[in-house]
């Protein structure tokens, strides 16, 4: 997909997905025709490129396999565990991710008695909570409970309340990862198009500390996409963050059996070792079936496996990210979420230091070479009650005892409101 100028293409790969087009026409499409990194070339000889690190997902990862989101357990088969247990072993399903807190407030229903029960039963249980970034500390430590609890993870339902709240986020992962360590599983489940909010702070929860895995709510018919489109798009800019993508899909609102096949089947050609749904309580007889039939990757399927391009104008979480990865490497430039002409310039000297055509473009070969720099650390601050910052002198210049680190001004795209609501908002705050 293509950012450029506040412009995307998504309408253009949806209609050639929609016309059956797959592989290297939607890829030239989806990059704006450029960058697709074939022909570049090398390093220059000399050049110090740190080795990519890809993330790796245990084969004993609780997000592996088939999951079930429950919102409320007392309207999940009328509240009964063993008809919860019965239909979850009928149905494949090995993962319950069930609601243990909102807000600021643990609820009842997620305690260590469910969590045993369920366990002894041969279930894995992720606890989940919707967060909204009043109160981050009180929300990490009813998060952390929830682990000793004995849930195998936990995953984070952070949404529109936490667009613009980069130090409430950065507080929430410290004071959660203080408590239940830097290798507890856990997932961020956002909004799945990243393009559509420029001031949600991907880049904090999903970065250095932060989650491991992504699970993007992908509701499909909600946001009124084909399957095959919903997957070019989320993919397209979440898997800029390093982090292994776990599907989760709709089972409420009534989409055809035969989309509900054709996102796992397309999930499985995108690589996914674990899918998800939402939720229980409103998946219909048919929904079940459909999670369960016996599905497999297609055939000759070809994945859109490109990363986003971004230009000039574009703006949001995702440019934070390359910004991250410039100073890394060495680059001059500030974290604002523009990308303006200091951050242009950075670019193009970035290429050029990489034997990378010099276009200015952040594109496929751009991305693979700038994603082997591990995102510099940065320090979101408040001060005087307005989030403020110092990073840009921390970076100045491109040599092996540079500051890789900084106070940092809150980014100004941190302020720019959504550009759309692909799916409800708040859903899974508070009750249904």
């Amino acid at each position: 997909m293509e950012l450029v100028r506040g412009r995307s293409v998504v309408a253009i790969v949806a209609a050639l997905l929609a016309l059956g087009v797959t592989g290297s026409a939607v890829a030239v499409a989806a990059s704006g025709g450029a960058g697709l990194g074939e022909g570049q070339k090398p390093p220059p000889s000399g050049a110090t490129t740190p080795r990519p690190s890809t993330p790796k997902v245990s084969k004993r990862n609780p997000l592996g396999g088939r999951g079930m989101w429950i919102w409320e357990v007392g309207s999940s088969d009328h509240g009964s565990l063993n008809a919860i247990i019965a239909q979850a072993k009928h149905y494949g399903v090995s993962t319950l991710m069930i609601k243990s807190s909102d807000g600021t407030g643990m609820w009842s229903q997620f305690s260590r008695t469910l969590v045993s029960t369920l366990h002894a039963r041969g279930l894995r249980v992720c606890a989940w909570q919707y967060v909204y970034g009043n109160n981050p500390v009180a929300e990490a430590n009813v998060g952390a409970q929830a682990v000793r609890d004995g849930a195998n993870c936990l995953l984070i339902d952070a949404e529109s309340e936490y667009e613009g709240k980069y130090v409430s986020a950065q507080t929430y992962i410290q004071k959660l990862r203080s408590q239940i360590g830097t290798g507890f599983p856990v997932a961020l489940a956002g909004f799945p198009y990243v393009d559509y909010h420029p001031g949600f702070p991907y880049s904090v929860f999903l970065g250095p500390g932060g989650a491991q895995y992504n699970a993007p709510q992908m509701y499909w018919k909600d946001i009124g996409v084909s399957v095959d489109t919903v997957y070019a798009h989320t993919f397209a800019y979440n898997r800029l963050y390093g982090r292994p993508i776990f599907p989760l899909g709709q089972v409420y609102n009534g989409p055809p059996a035969s989309q509900i096949e054709r996102f796992r089947e397309v999930g499985y050609s995108y690589g996914a070792s674990g899918i998800s749904w939402w939720d229980w309580q409103e998946a219909p007889g048919s929904a079940w079936s459909a999670i369960s039939r016996r599905v497999g990757r297609i055939s000759g399927y070809k994945a859109y496996n490109n990363y986003a391009t971004l230009g000039s104008g574009a703006n949001g979480d995702v440019v934070v990210w390359a910004q991250e990865h410039l100073l890394s490497a060495g680059e001059r430039l500030g974290v604002d979420g523009g990308f303006g002409p200091a951050t242009k310039a950075a670019v193009v000297a970035f290429q050029s230091a990489h034997g990378i055509a010099a276009t200015g473009l952040i594109d496929q070969a751009t991305w693979q070479a700038l994603l082997r720099y591990p995102p510099a650390k940065v320090t979101w601050v408040i001060r005087k009650h307005k989030q403020t910052a110092t990073v840009a002198n921390a970076f100045t210049a491109r040599s092996p005892g540079a500051p890789r680190s900084g106070a940092a001004v809150v980014p100004a795209s941190a302020k720019d409101r959504a550009k759309g609501y692909e799916i409800p908002r708040s859903l899974g705050a508070g009750r249904p």
